[in-house]
């Protein structure tokens, strides 16, 4: 049953592994493969003839030095996809990296595994090996290619319809007939399960087999095999015959080996420290593939009961150390430490900007694509976009998806639902790509649990420099006035978002916002309008309306609203100590000549646009904020406001009093929540949570300077 359940693991993992992305591989991947196969090749049989030399009595099989040299090289695939998701490294350069030569690294060893086997089984005639590669070249230049075939043809002609379970039986056959034919060539069946699921397509086919067969293998078959290897590992015996210090040593030296090998690539690649420290402690994740590789070597007699514990001791020390060295290096809160132009207020509105837009269905869609087409990308000023499907995690391990705007959709998302929204999603953005020649889009689905799903926004955020995340109201218009929601949990979403980024956030409130662009042939305007009140989000909001004003087919009416003489600078029956006082004066000094040199520098650069107007309004509390836009700044298709997150305002200090929606801040949810005739779309924008308050723009003193030297 032990082997039985290897071998329907070994398929399983060769399932998993996606080969692809080995055609495209970097110079760095490829460099740290090579080491990371190579040095704990040598380390292995160094180790190993430093463990015979020591022994004085009983001396271990010479011929364990194949198995300890390849369970050093070998990096579990899967364990390592886990563990990248659980750090939340999956979509950064470092994972893609670590992905990629963990595969090359696994083929390899499994390769050099196949031929120490038929070596030893064969008293070491090499020739032993010739049959069983043959059969792995069948089945990858024969069988595969069919397989392909038929599960093309079966998903084109049932598109929404499950894989039918004959086929599925049909393929776990093959599985053990896979496995016999191995065997008989002189290999263990598990050399055959897993070129079998290496070569099965990972789309609708590969998640059938999954959901069908992974938790009756993981839970039932495979657990004998960690029983056997438990009861061969005794730690009784570890310091039999040989000294303490020497143990230690064998075992220090086993678990660095591939460690301080892709440290030294990644040194060379000139790549910081604290990344080759963090790839090389994740290149070294050993897993359940290597308890494999040990136990087929117990298995061959390569191993006595000394050797075997040694070793397994170095997997056990390799395990445990991985976990604290890469939260240690690469923290999730650390790790999204801004950097600098991460936001709009800081770069000039016709400059390149990147967006990660953020999409849970289909719903989504309209709003933001309206949005991106009146954000004005120009040849001059181009838009890249991360389009990214937020999906519910439901399966093991969280994964990110690239998808090629020239093929369908084929992947192991959820559901055949979700898999047809990401297929609309895709096609969306593919035709505004088209549309829109200043635009480039890369979409991509991610799928994690809605408890980290930020997380894993703000990383891929963080890893494409992407200035603003895009994302969509949890609530629609119910068609009567009112709302519903779509799900909570896109609440939680939001606001952890909102809580946590690294770059600006836009919360899009969608009720039939219309796109225009230069390149549409009607003559339709959108009118926005941008209320400005104080601080930084407020800045950031203007930044991305100056951007949008630039689309010569929208009309921006900027709306500033000062304090009248009736309004407490620091808000009535505040109790405050001379020192508070002091400091919140200061602050908001500070802050009002920073909104100051924005606003007037934004006037200068604008003064000869017909299309952009400015407004003051002098006002003396927030109802008179509401009823002065319900009079005059009804009749608009979107407004833009900052979410005025942090220190209260004296304005909005009653719009803040009751709160249902606090990510929309206390302007953007009492104009999402008045009665208007038509109501517009509301953008509520927050300058980045991580940036301090302050603007590097020049103030309009020096813009004059610059623009008359």
């Amino acid at each position: 049953m032990a082997n039985l359940g290897v071998t329907f693991y070994m398929f399983l993992v060769g399932l998993e592994m996606d080969i692809t992305p080995l055609q495209k591989m970097g110079k760095t991947a490829f460099s740290v493969a090579i080491a990371g196969i190579i040095f704990p090749l040598i380390a292995g049989v160094g180790l190993h003839a430093m463990i015979l030399e020591h022994q004085t009595s009983v001396r271990a099989p010479e011929m364990g030095a194949y198995f300890w040299s390849i369970a050093l090289s070998l990096t579990s695939f899967p364990d390592l996809a886990r563990a990248l998701s659980d750090h939340k490294l999956m979509y950064t350069e470092l994972g893609k990296t670590a992905l990629t030569a963990a595969a090359v690294c696994d083929l390899s060893c499994w390769s050099l595994l196949v031929v120490a086997v038929c070596i030893i089984s064969g008293r070491k005639e090499l020739h032993i090996a010739i049959p069983v590669m043959m059969f792995m070249a069948s089945l990858w230049f024969v069988l595969r290619p069919f397989i392909r075939k038929i599960a093309k043809r079966i998903s084109q002609r049932s598109k929404d319809a499950p894989f039918p379970d004959n086929h599925i039986y049909f393929i776990l056959s093959l599985v053990l007939l896979s496995g016999f034919i191995t065997e008989l060539c002189g290999a263990h069946s598990m050399f055959g399960a897993f070129m079998l699921g290496l070569m099965i397509p990972g789309g609708k086919l590969g998640a059938s087999i999954k959901d069908k067969v992974e938790e009756f293998i993981v839970g039932i078959l495979l657990p004998p095999t960690f029983l056997i290897i438990g009861a061969r590992t005794n730690f009784v015996f570890i310091f039999a015959d040989v000294s303490i210090g020497m143990v230690l040593l064998v075992i220090l030296l086993a678990s660095l080996a591939k460690i301080v090998s892709t440290l030294l690539v990644c040194l060379y690649f000139k790549c910081p420290m604290r990344d080759g420290l963090a790839l090389g402690v994740l290149m070294n994740t050993k897993g359940v593939l290597a308890l494999i590789v040990l136990n087929e070597g117990r298995n061959m007699q390569g191993f006595d009961q000394q050797t075997f514990t040694w070793i397994m001791a170095a997997i056990l020390l390799m395990t445990i150390i991985t976990g604290p060295i890469v939260s240690w290096t690469h923290n999730s809160a650390r790790h999204l430490r801004p950097y600098n132009h991460r936001n709009l207020e800081r770069s000039k509105p016709d400059t390149p900007l990147r967006v990660l837009v953020c999409v849970h269905s289909t719903r989504n869609l309209p709003g933001l694509i309206s949005l991106l087409q009146n954000s004005n990308a120009t040849r001059n000023s181009p838009i890249t976009i991360f389009a990214a499907h937020l999906v519910e995690l439901t399966r093991a391990s969280a994964m990110l998806i690239f998808h090629d705007k020239n093929k369908t959709v084929d992947t192991e998302i959820n559901t055949t639902r979700e898999k047809a929204e990401a297929e609309q999603i895709v096609s969306a953005f593919k035709s505004f790509e088209k549309d829109n020649p200043a635009a480039a889009v890369q979409p991509l689905t991610a799928v994690s649990s809605y408890a980290t799903m930020h997380e894993d926004v703000n990383n891929f955020a963080l890893d494409k420099f992407a200035s603003i995340i895009l994302i969509p109201y949890h609530k629609r218009p119910d068609g009567v006035g009112g709302w519903t929601d779509e799900n909570i949990e896109h609440k939680q979403v939001n606001q952890n978002l909102l809580a946590t980024s690294s770059c600006s956030i836009g919360l899009l409130v969608d009720r039939g916002l219309m796109g225009v662009s230069e390149s549409q042939k009607d003559t339709q305007e959108c009118h926005v309008a941008m209320f400005f009140i104080e601080g930084p989000d407020d800045r950031e909001a203007l930044a991305y309306a100056w951007r949008m004003a630039g689309n010569p087919r929208l009309v921006l009416t900027l709306v500033r609203f000062f304090l009248g003489k009736d309004v407490s600078e620091l808000g009535e029956g505040v109790e405050e100590d001379d020192h508070e006082i002091f400091t919140t004066i200061f602050e908001r000094e500070k802050q009002k000549q920073l909104d100051d040199d924005y606003v007037n520098e934004f006037r200068f650069r604008t003064m000869h646009d017909q299309s952009i107007a400015y407004v003051e309004e002098l006002v003396n509390s927030s109802d008179e904020i509401i009823s002065t836009i319900n009079t005059a700044y009804s009749d608009f298709n979107l407004y833009v406001v900052g979410r005025g997150h942090g220190k209260a305002c004296p304005l909005t200090a009653g719009l803040s009093n009751w709160s249902d929606s606090p990510e929309l801040g206390p302007l953007g949810e009492a104009l999402v929540s008045s009665d208007f005739e038509s109501p517009p779309s509301v953008l509520v924008v927050q300058q980045s949570a991580h940036l301090s308050t302050g603007s590097s723009k020049h103030n309009l003193l020096d813009t004059m300077q610059k623009m008359y030297e």
